[in-house]
């Protein structure tokens, strides 16, 4: 009697669920097997091991660090770029090139980390040198102006250069920042079951909410009267201490939480599956027992034998990613491009609001002016209504974080496609109220609705990716998938691709609107206009798994 590999419907277990790949692949791995096993489902595709609590909460800490720095960035960069003499005429430059280069090189990346052959994994080399490329870019824009003072003697030149470093920094941090999400969020789908990935996601989201809270109340602390303010010379100083304390350290925890499987090691355990030849009876226990011990041999026969060898088969990957990758971003099968234009319409909402939220509340909720003099009552006016705007980006974050604890609570009530409807809708309404009635308290308390809108925006379409991929990993065992797979990092950076192509929207049109119109209303109206759309548009356009499954 043979077995061949058709009669498993090509869903033979791969050599590292055999115990062969890694220590850590053997020995979560194997006790899956034997459940699968006892479950008299012996040749069933076999998902990553059930990871603890505590690995993901350290796998989440690099969101935590991101959004501390995102926050200390939103409270200093303007006064950083007014107290270098910044050109009115360049602040759009400043914003606008960083997401216009993240939207061209993001897949690019995306791409290149699913092929990356590092035995350190596929993943975290390029978190690395983007974390290591955002505490760059901080030194830059925190410290330019001071290293410039100190090695420069002209003031002209002094004044150029700040200009020059300072606006380099910004950008370099802008992009590491925004990157670095892609990798991240794709390194938790490699490394973790469904179950896993969901809970992942939403400790992504309470951790980001928490980094930003905690990012906006140090920023919110007067520290150039302090001893340690003194001590280092500035307020820019010590919080570029304390940001590059808190990334570094999240930084580092992230990177040891889960280990990742190599590519080399993947492809070979893939290559032991190519061969047509029968497997005889018994098969199973002689590949376990033969090729435990004896290392390559398999992979040697292969490559005698004609077939594609572990070298052979990473290149050619790396060669039809180059050469298609465009083409797969523009062929894209219809459930992820009508998900990738929800994502832009509800950051583009979400950044149009956030954005401008502080100039809203001083110049419509406290009635003062930014273009008076400084001495001036309404220019103070003006500077009350944007401390009270940081409170209410303060009350945003933290409600974020509560947001994300309780959509685990609704998920199995309403679904996801009840939390992206809700999400919208809430922050549409929220704005749409804060636009027509502009009052303090009210305007406060609404602001717990961005964060149900930015934890949604964190979560749920990095859930459906994930769904779509285990529908596509099911296919593909069932013999209805075609030739290739689609990249986990190239699927999330061109979900990622929508928020900077929102920025570059609302940077380049909401100038024109406000210029139009005369006032920063518009800008709320239209965040709440685009925002009840999107609504629509999550309900009737957006692809779930789990309708299909009912």
């Amino acid at each position: 009697m043979t077995l061949t590999r058709q009669d498993f419907g090509g869903t033979l277990p791969r050599p590292c669920e055999l115990g062969i790949a890694s220590m850590e692949c053997s020995s979560g791995k194997e006790e899956t097997m034997l459940q699968s096993l006892a479950a008299g489902e012996p040749f069933r595709p076999v998902e990553p091991p059930k990871k603890a609590t505590g690995r993901l909460v350290m796998h989440s800490m690099a969101m935590f660090g991101r959004e501390f720095c995102y926050a200390v960035e939103a409270a200093f960069v303007t006064p950083v770029l007014l107290s270098v003499g910044l050109p009115k005429s360049l602040y759009s430059l400043v914003w606008l090139i960083s997401p216009i280069l993240g939207f061209v090189l993001q897949p690019v990346v995306g791409s290149a980390s699913d092929h990356c052959n590092s035995a350190w994994g596929k993943r975290r080399p390029y978190i690395l040198v983007l974390g290591i490329m955002m505490l760059v870019g901080m030194a830059l824009y925190l410290n330019g102006e001071t290293v410039v003072s100190a090695l420069v003697a002209d003031r002209g030149t002094q004044r150029t250069w700040a200009i020059v470093i300072t606006m380099l920094g910004v950008v370099l941090f802008d992009f590491a920042a925004d990157f670095i999400d892609g990798p991240i969020k794709a390194y938790l789908f490699d490394v973790c079951s469904h179950q896993d990935k969901e809970k992942g996601l939403h400790y992504h989201a309470l951790l980001t909410g928490l980094g930003g809270a905690l990012g906006y109340l140090t920023g919110a602390i007067d520290w150039g009267h302090t001893v340690l303010g003194k001590y280092l010379g500035s307020e820019f100083q010590v919080m570029f201490f304390y940001a590059a304390l808190v990334f570094l350290i999240c930084l580092i925890v992230h990177l040891c939480s889960i280990p990742e499987t190599s590519l080399a090691d993947k492809v070979e355990s893939e290559a032991l599956l190519k061969t047509a030849e029968p497997y005889p009876y018994g098969s199973i226990g002689k590949v376990k027992n033969g090729y435990f011990n004896s290392g390559y041999n398999e992979i040697r026969v292969l490559s005698r034998q004609g077939k594609p060898t572990l070298k052979e088969d990473i290149q050619v990957q790396k060669q039809m990613t180059i050469k298609s990758l465009l083409k797969a971003l523009l062929s894209m099968p219809s459930h992820y491009r009508c998900l990738c234009v929800s994502h832009l319409m509800g950051w583009t909402a979400f950044l149009s609001n956030m954005l401008f939220f502080t100039d809203f509340m001083g110049q419509i909720v406290f009635n003062g002016d930014p273009y008076a003099p400084h001495n001036s009552t309404a220019y103070l006016t003006y500077e009350r209504g944007v401390e009270i705007g940081c409170w209410g980006m303060c009350i945003n974050a933290i409600s974020s974080s509560l947001y994300s604890y309780l959509q685990k609570a609704l998920l199995p009530y309403i679904g996801l496609k009840g939390l992206y409807f809700i999400g919208y809708l809430l922050f549409g309404l929220g704005t749409g109220f804060i636009g027509l009635f502009p009052k303090v308290y009210s305007t406060l308390a609404l602001c717990s609705l961005f964060g149900v809108m930015s934890s949604t925006l964190y979560t749920v379409p990095f859930n459906l990716i994930a769904d779509y991929h285990k529908e596509e990993e099911e296919g593909q065992t069932g013999g209805q998938a075609g030739e290739h797979k689609r990249g986990k990092g190239v699927d999330c950076a061109a979900l990622t691709c929508m928020v900077q192509l929102a920025q570059i929207i609302v940077g380049v049109g909401l100038g024109f609107l406000v210029s139009a119109a005369g006032s920063v209303v518009v800008v709320v109206i239209s965040a709440s206009a685009i925002a009840l759309l999107g609504c629509c548009f999550v309900a009737f356009f957006v692809r779930y798994v789990e309708e299909n499954n009912k």
